[in-house]
Parts: C-alpha cells; structure tokens; sequence
C-alpha cells in the first residue's frame, strides 16, 4: 500500500509540475528500480521525470522494450540520440531493432559516426546467436604493454566499458591472443609485460553460435565475459554475464510456455498483451489437441460391447487415463529439463529408457494395488484384475510416451519443450483407453 501511495503522489507532483519535488523523492533509487517506477506512472508524466533524471541512459536501459520504443516515439530525434549514445551497446541495439524502419532511418544521422557503425554492424548479426546478444563496450590491450602501461589504458577506457575486470589482448591484426585480470594487474610488478602474464589459452566462442551455447560455456566455467570472435579469429565483442542471465530468463519463459502448449514468446505481457494476441498464441495447440482427443473417443465406440456388458468399467475409465497422463508429464518434464541442460544426449535414450521402463513398472504397480482393492470393493475379482493390469500397463505406456517424444522432437531439430504436458497427456489418453478397454475384452470374455 505504501509503494502505491507514493506512486500516486509522485505522479500528483508531476501533474502539478513540481519537477523538482518529484526528483527529490526518487533521488536515492538505482535505476532499475526508477525504471520500474516509471513503467506505473501514466506514459506523459513518466516520460517528463525520465527526461529530468541524471542518469536517464541507464534507467532508459532498463525499461521493457515496448515502453522504450513508446517513450522514443514521444522523444525529440536530439534526444533520443543522446540517450542512445550513453546506453551500453547491447541495450541500444535491441532497441534500435524494436524501431520501425522509418524511425531507424530518422535516427541513424542524428547518431555519432563511431556510434552509429557500431549498431549498424551489431544489427545485422542473425537473433538468437552470439553477434546479436554481444556488446562492443571492452578493454583492449597490447602484448607489448607493461602493467603499468595497462593500468592507466584501463583507467582511460574504463568510463566507456560495460566491464573492466577482464582485459583481452590483442594483436596487430586484432586476433584474441590472450586475457588477463584486473586482479593480476594490480598483483603484478609494474615493469613486468603483459605477454609474460596474459593467460594465452583463451576461452572465446564464434559470432555464430547459438546464443544458449554461449551461456552454457559461461555457466561451464565461471566466467565473468566470454570474448566473441570472428572467422578469422579477430575480436569483435563480448558476451557479460548479465546478458547470459538475461537469456536464461528468456529460455526459461518460452519453455514454460510450451510446457502449457503456449505457442512460445518471452515477450508476452499478460497484462497488456492484446486480446488477439493471446488468442493466436494459444489457439493452434488446443485446437491440435482437440482433434488428438478424438483417438480417445474412436477408442471407446471400438469397445461399446464391453462398456455396455460391464458399465463399471466407465467408473475408473478417468482414474487409469488420468494416471497414465499423469505419469507422462512427469517423465517429458524430467526429459526435458535434462535435454535443456546438456544432462543427456540421443546416445543416452536407451540406457534412460530401461531405467524408465523400472521406474514406471514401480509405480505402476503401487498404484496397481491401490486400485485393485478400489475394484474389487466396486466390482468383483475379474474387474479388480483388469484395473491392476491395465494401471500397469498404462502408466508404464505413459512413462516410455513421455521420455521418448522429447528425444524424437530433440531428432528431428524440433525443440524438445514442444513435449508440452497437454500433448503428452492427449497421447497417453488415446493409448491409456485402448490400453485399458482392450485388457478388460482379454479377461471379461467379450470379442476384441
């Protein structure tokens, strides 16, 4: 209730024009906190105060990107330009990208020369690769440099670097030669040269590579930056562990999407995404689902004859499916997880699928004994044993049904969280009925 209170009367204050009151009362926040303040405010009053603020570059930085793009709209072309100059590259590149054309051509002249190659070269690097989630903002030394020389090179670039902890040295060719530490500079005798304390067995990735590859080798060996080169291995930006993080999120979102058969976009507002939008997101799958629900229903008309002779089978009908649906979702959310973090390969599938196959045939057989007594208590012994084995069978379907589509979609360059927890279970519904109906026509006597 607070924090809405101040809200309303920062916004109070704006209204009333009193720029300076309303700057005193968020002088001690961070930037992403301003940020987050501003994102309340209604969209004039917040871009008066972010137009006010001191460090309005950083906190425009982290902005989401539709208010960045709103507030660019809104901004004259000087301004823009000079906000868009003291963001870090990475961030004024995505934003650059969110313009129109239009408005990327309007903006490109009011740009600095050395600013505005920058975006250009970083702009066209393909979406989801390393090139595009790189930045341009690192410090550069020479072999030739003593520590001392080093130190003040750091001193002088350090206003306009994203981060100064690790230098790479380069040659004259610009090729990655070697890295060292701001940590071994200070530790080091200012006379020594950095050729004799780079570390020359350097950790870098290729601008191509995909940008998950990119945060594993970070994750993989703790690193602060990870160097990007080229094809011809000249140094072209890093990759900071904040952007790695930043992806993360990124992958994780889009997985919980598909895991609830959400057409995947990290960039979904829940709050403020339109109506049309949520509805194309969601539609494809749940009418895909529909039509696989079918197979259950084709299932059932087959075996109208048991049903009909034995109407207590109807009654654990939901009980076996469900189970079986259940279980897959547990093995696919297992499956993928391990696929997302390198855990397991292809190669790995059939060890896996013996172990699944026991694991599955413990809890089925658990579950087997709970709905066996269920049976016989609402039927008699021969409908007790259909539910054992059909529980068995069932849920060790489900099991092998939910640990196997991650690795087929996995096979043919599909993305394994596509094994959403719907998709499995509409799979294992259809098989659990079949599973199910056609044990009970087995020991009840009736034709198959």
């Amino acid at each position: 209730m607070r924090y809405n209170n101040f809200i309303y009367l920062l916004n109070d204050s704006l209204e009333k024009k009193d720029i300076q009151l309303a700057l005193d009362a968020v002088s001690t926040f961070q930037p992403a906190d301003m940020a987050e303040v501003l994102a309340k405010l209604p969209h004039d009053n917040a871009l008066i105060l972010l137009l006010e603020l001191s460090d309005r570059a950083f906190v425009f930085s982290h902005l989401d990107a539709e208010d960045q793009v709103h507030f660019a709209q809104h901004m004259t072309r000087a301004t823009l330009a000079e906000i868009i100059g003291e963001m870090p590259s990475d961030k004024r590149v995505d934003l650059y990208k969110s313009l129109t054309a239009e408005q990327q051509d309007a903006l490109l002249p009011a740009l600095a020369q050395l600013e505005r190659e920058d975006i250009r070269k970083l702009a066209a690097y393909h979406e989801g690769t390393a090139g595009a989630l790189m930045s341009s903002e690192y410090v550069t030394l020479k072999p030739e440099m003593t520590v001392t020389e080093a130190i003040r090179t750091i001193r002088l670039e350090a206003p306009d670097r994203e981060t100064i902890y690790i230098a790479y040295v380069l040659d004259d060719h610009r090729r990655l030669i070697g890295v060292i530490s701001l940590k071994q500079l200070i530790l080091a005798q200012e006379n020594q040269i950095i050729s004799n304390l780079m570390t020359k067995d350097v950790i870098c990735a290729e601008v191509d590579l995909n940008q998950v590859e990119v945060v594993k080798m970070i994750e993989r060996y703790d690193l602060i930056a990870v160097p990007i080169v080229d094809e011809h291995g000249e140094m072209v930006g890093i990759v900071t562990y904040d952007d790695a993080m930043d992806v993360v999120i990124e992958e994780a979102n889009e997985d919980f999407l598909k895991a609830g058969a959400v057409q995947a976009s990290s960039k979904i507002n829940l709050k403020t995404a339109p109506i049309n939008l949520l509805y194309r997101k969601r539609v494809f799958w749940l009418v895909f689902l529909v039509f696989g629900s079918l197979l259950s229903g084709i299932g059932i008309a087959h075996f109208e004859e048991i049903i009909a002779a034995h109407i207590v089978l109807v009654f654990f009908l939901p009980l076996l499916v469900g189970s079986g649906g259940n279980a897959g979702s547990q093995s696919a959310t297992l499956m993928v997880r391990a696929l997302a973090t390198g855990e397991v390969g292809i190669r790995d599938w059939f060890a896996l699928m013996c172990r699944e196959v026991l694991v599955a045939l413990c809890l089925g057989g658990t579950m087997a004994i709970a709905v066996s007594l269920l049976g016989y208590y609402r039927g008699d012994a021969a409908v007790s044993l259909v539910l054992a084995l059909s529980m068995v069978g069932i849920v060790l379907l489900g099991c092998i049904i939910g640990m196997s589509l991650p690795f087929i979609l996995n096979r043919l360059g599909l993305d394994p969280a596509s094994a959403s927890a719907p998709l499995v279970t509409s799979i294992c519904d259809a098989t659990g009925v079949l599973v199910y109906l056609y044990i009970a026509s087995l020991i009840l006597g009736l034709p198959v």
